[in-house]
């Protein structure tokens, strides 16, 4: 697995893994009528206001990351390659690269997510209410977690 920084070049991949996988995270949280589209949500929702990265193997894009100031945004990997090891290694680049201090948030109901996250560290430091990042239009609950290095 090749982690390294985000180019141009790979936005149609990262919309194809976007789109697919919030599929998957909206419907584990209740929420798929809350769907938009990468290409609909990217700049509005920051993604390129810090560091972005793509994990690739064999020289294909499997997934992606973002952060800034020391939260994680954006973490997303091909349904395909659920449960390989991408999101975990996108997920430890990015502790390493926020020098062992980050938070980010997880919807309820997303357990594949929370579980990942607890399992590298993130401590659930709050559970949230409010309107749903990306789509404000629906409201959502999700939980705050919090990686602080030892």
């Amino acid at each position: 697995m090749n982690i390294r920084n985000y180019l141009p070049a790979d936005w149609p991949r990262l919309c194809t893994i976007h789109d697919a996988a919030r599929v998957f995270e909206l419907q584990a949280a209740g929420l798929p009528d809350a769907y938009l589209t990468l290409e609909q949500t990217g700049e509005n929702e920051g993604l390129f206001d810090g560091d972005i990265v793509v994990a690739e193997l064999d020289g294909k894009v499997q997934g992606f990351a973002a952060w800034c100031e020391g939260e994680l945004t954006w973490l997303y990997v091909d349904p395909a390659n659920f449960k390989q090891g991408t999101g975990r290694h996108l997920l430890r680049h990015a502790i390493s690269a926020n020098q062992g201090k980050l938070d980010t948030e997880v919807l309820q109901g997303n357990q594949a997510a929370l579980t990942l996250y607890l399992s590298e560290g993130f401590k659930i430091v709050e559970e949230s209410q409010g309107k749903l990042a990306g789509n404000e239009a629906f409201k959502a609950s999700g939980y705050v977690l919090r990686y602080a290095a030892e």
